[in-house]
């Protein structure tokens, strides 16, 4: 990329500005800390916080870069991962939040061992830190380091540890209340930064003429590119090795919105430690959930800036050897002087944002579900911390190490999606028919633990993409381990089990404003799947 001194500018005073910022907060909130204040910054997050921090952590390289590189493959249907979050959030605020501030929990280990028991927790514990870790840490990395390298050049190891050690100063230190408060510098250039590259694109691709013209003309050009579900032989893909695939094995049809979709989404905004982790911490549930709702609205206009510019670069016949550098081509070739630094820091932000928030929440999970559960010493609250800060620099340490090897990957949003996706439906078992079935009991659910990974592993192995795509194989999963759950269950349990959840009427209902979000969201849902059909 052809950076000016303005661009360079700009782009080094975002870098200064979070560091300091992050810095400053770090130690602002960082003594005498509890590990309630650490973990969950002491539990009194306002909606606005939350529903930034959701977004920011959740929008990374993974979205700008791997969502950019499958909409050039197969255009604005990857964006069900983002419409469908929408719905997701919603129905997690709904009916899961409630549950999970009732129990007063820090960590989902912590409910998976108050519904069932320690054996089940540590099992669960351990799948998510490798999922953290290995899977979401080192592949973030890799995408913020590959994005330094086809931008600016930068070596991809050197990347890496830059990534790291920006990340590191926020992240480690100050705890989640640090993080939660860069995100908020971080989603505002996330937001800014991706709408104008897409503004830009769409403007040169009009020649000029224009945000809508350009959009409009994109979509008369490349129509099929629009379709929001696609069915088996409607639309074919050149992946990375120059092969054409159908992309019905990426996105199965109605699957996308009855299927296996739902269960990835679930799993993501229901369960995974480092996104409910912020509505684990807010000051009520009423902040909690109108937070997830703001969040859900977000989610609306994001298509816009992570997919919309893959489509520009399919539209105009771009030769690249990976998908995954789409992203860059756009910021290279389509913003001006002066708009490059702004651009590139929202993927920059969006790679700190992610990276921060993953590394706080597996610290928070190896400290208060591992360490404190095995360790045969007193642990006051000041060594927890520290347990928590020094678990936050290896996990950034063994991202470092891992994540230069991903350069094999063809599309990083798919291998994310993939590998995650051989745990999300064990997890998803446990946590829905312990909260929503009494007489699940903890054998059944030991043994979903047990079964989760061969089972994923052996159906992706036995049904090739073009038979069952991979959001088929998850949901087959997921019916079978229910099944599993059910029979030990009832073997088991005459009747409720002795840890089973009860509600209390009145748990579920939601505020005037919550209500009013959902609907105004679900329309527009509804209004988008009708239209582009």
């Amino acid at each position: 990329m052809n950076f000016t001194t303005i661009d360079y500018a700009f782009f080094i005073g975002y870098i200064l500005l979070v560091v300091v910022f992050g810095v400053w907060i770090s130690k602002k909130k960082g003594g005498n800390q509890t590990s309630k204040d650490y973990f969950l910054a002491g539990k009194s997050l306002p909606w606005w916080i939350i529903g930034g921090s959701l977004i920011a952590s959740n929008i990374s390289a993974e979205q700008f870069i791997g969502m950019s590189g499958d909409g050039f493959r197969f255009g604005l249907a990857i964006a069900t991962y983002e419409f469908m979050a929408a719905a997701t959030l919603l129905v997690v605020a709904w009916l899961m939040i409630p549950v999970f501030l009732k129990k007063n929990i820090y960590t989902m280990p912590q409910f998976v061992e108050q519904r069932f028991d320690s054996n089940v927790k540590t099992g669960l514990a351990i799948f998510w830190l490798l999922i953290i870790v290995f899977v979401n840490i080192t592949s973030v990395l890799y995408l913020g380091a590959l994005t330094l390298q086809t931008t600016l050049g930068v070596n991809l190891y050197i990347g890496v540890i830059g990534l790291a050690i920006y990340s590191a100063t926020f992240s480690i230190f100050g705890g989640l209340k640090t993080v939660v408060w860069t995100d908020l510098i971080q989603v505002f250039f996330l937001i800014a930064g991706g709408l104008a590259t897409t503004y830009f694109a769409l403007d040169a691709y009009s020649g000029g003429a224009g945000f809508t013209t350009g959009l409009s003309q994109l979509y008369n050009d490349v129509g099929d590119r629009f379709n929001m579900v696609l069915f088996k032989g409607e639309l074919m893909y050149t992946n990375d090795n120059g092969q054409s695939v159908d992309a019905w094995e990426k996105l199965p049809g109605l699957s996308v919105l009855f299927g296996g979709m739902w269960i990835a989404n679930i799993y993501y905004w229901g369960t995974n430690q480092y996104i409910i982790q912020r509505a684990l911490a807010a000051k009520s549930l009423k902040d909690a959930r109108n937070g997830i709702a703001f969040a859900a609205a977000m989610k609306l206009i994001l298509p816009l800036i992570v997919v919309i510019p893959g489509i520009v670069a399919y539209a105009m016949k771009v030769n690249l050897d990976k998908g995954d550098q789409v992203y860059s081509f756009v910021l290279n070739e389509f913003i001006g002087t002066g708009f490059k630094g702004i651009c590139f820091a929202a993927v920059i932000a969006a790679v700190g944002s992610s990276i921060s928030s993953m590394v706080n929440s597996a610290s928070t999970i190896f400290t208060l579900d591992l360490y404190k559960e095995f360790s045969k010493q007193e642990n006051s609250e000041k060594k927890l911390v520290r347990v928590g800060k020094i678990t936050a620099a290896v996990c950034l340490l063994i991202g470092v190490i891992i994540a230069p090897q991903f350069t094999a990957l063809g599309s990083a949003f798919s291998f994310i999606q993939k590998y995650t996706g051989y745990f999300s439906p064990g997890i998803l078992v446990i946590i829905l028919f312990g909260m929503f079935w009494k007489r699940t009991s903890a054998k059944a659910a030991l043994w979903v633990v047990l079964l989760s990974l061969p089972l994923s592993f052996g159906i992706d192995v036995a049904f090739s993409e073009s038979v069952l795509p991979f959001m088929n194989k998850m949901g087959v999963s997921f019916i079978i381990l229910s099944i599993v759950a059910i029979v030990i269950s009832m073997m088991q349990n005459k009747g409720d089990d002795e840890k089973a959840i009860h509600f209390e009427k009145g748990l579920f209902e939601t505020n005037g404003i919550f209500k009013i979000a959902s609907m105004l969201i679900v329309g527009v849902l509804i209004a988008i799947y009708t239209l582009m059909w």
